[in-house]
């Protein structure tokens, strides 16, 4: 894999790459066999579990290509002085993945979801990207991390399949702590986490109009349509992502 140049911001090395480029090194990924490797696409709530979340982090820093998946990293690169070339979501980079691996004769597996969102994700994206090869689909139970019997054949689906490319909707960071865990296992080349983007695509939930996605104003579209759940990431954790920010301002200041 070619060198890319990389921003260090909250303990965390992005590749600033656009998403064309991280498109690209995706596809070029899936087509090196025994390499398993994985993508993470850091938002303002990866950013905050990061910061004492020790597993998590580690995973991070052995991802092979790290993406940042919200605007307002984007302005925080740009505050700290080490500017981000663009926003590249997961929910954006997944359909372009599926277009050129389609192009490639590269095969996908979705694993995550609720039952039947994935099927459907697939069959809309097969309709949209013809000679697109879904190898299989899969909704696991909830608490399957924790069922061995369930992991077991979820990782037997997955290496019966024999995908080049595993995209993974569980949200983080249990998507990615399952993928560091078992990529070997499944034997897959890469694989993503993609957090809601199978609904995303099933039409199951509204993604934000472009406006809002440009603007930063993603999360509080979101937020509106599941308050209950999201209170407390949005104006809890994810508050303590300014003093962060300035933190790291202070500290970089200091060292200069």
């Amino acid at each position: 894999m070619d060198i890319i140049n990389k921003v260090t911001i909250f303990s965390i090395k992005i590749d600033n790459v656009g998403l064309k480029e991280a498109c690209e090194k995706v596809i070029g990924l899936s087509k090196q066999k025994e390499s398993y490797s994985y993508v993470v696409t850091p938002n303002v709530d990866h950013v905050m579990k990061v910061q004492t979340d020790l597993e998590f982090k580690e995973i991070y820093n052995q991802a092979s290509l790290v993406l940042a998946d919200g605007q307002p990293l984007i302005w925080a690169s740009r505050f700290l002085k080490q500017p981000l070339k663009e926003k590249v979501s997961g929910s954006d980079l997944f359909p372009l993945v599926c277009k050129m691996a389609a192009r490639e004769n590269l095969k996908v597996f979705f694993l995550g979801g609720q039952e039947g969102v994935a099927e459907e994700a697939a069959r809309r994206l097969q309709m949209k990207f013809p000679g697109l090869a879904v190898s299989g689909v899969y909704s696991p139970p909830f608490g399957f991390e924790k069922d061995r019997m369930e992991n077991d054949k979820i990782v037997s689906l997955i290496r019966e399949g024999k995908p080049d490319i595993l995209f993974v909707g569980l949200g983080a960071p249990k998507q990615e702590k399952w993928i560091s865990r078992n990529l070997k296992a499944a034997q897959v080349p890469v694989a993503l986490g993609i957090g809601a983007s199978f609904d995303f695509e099933a039409g199951t939930i509204q993604r934000a109009p472009v406006w809002m996605q440009k603007s930063g104003m993603e999360w509080f579209w979101r937020f509106s349509r599941e308050p209950k759940r999201l209170f407390k990431r949005y104006f809890i954790d994810d508050s303590k992502f300014f003093l962060l920010l300035f933190k790291e301002k202070y500290i970089k200041k200091a060292a200069a």
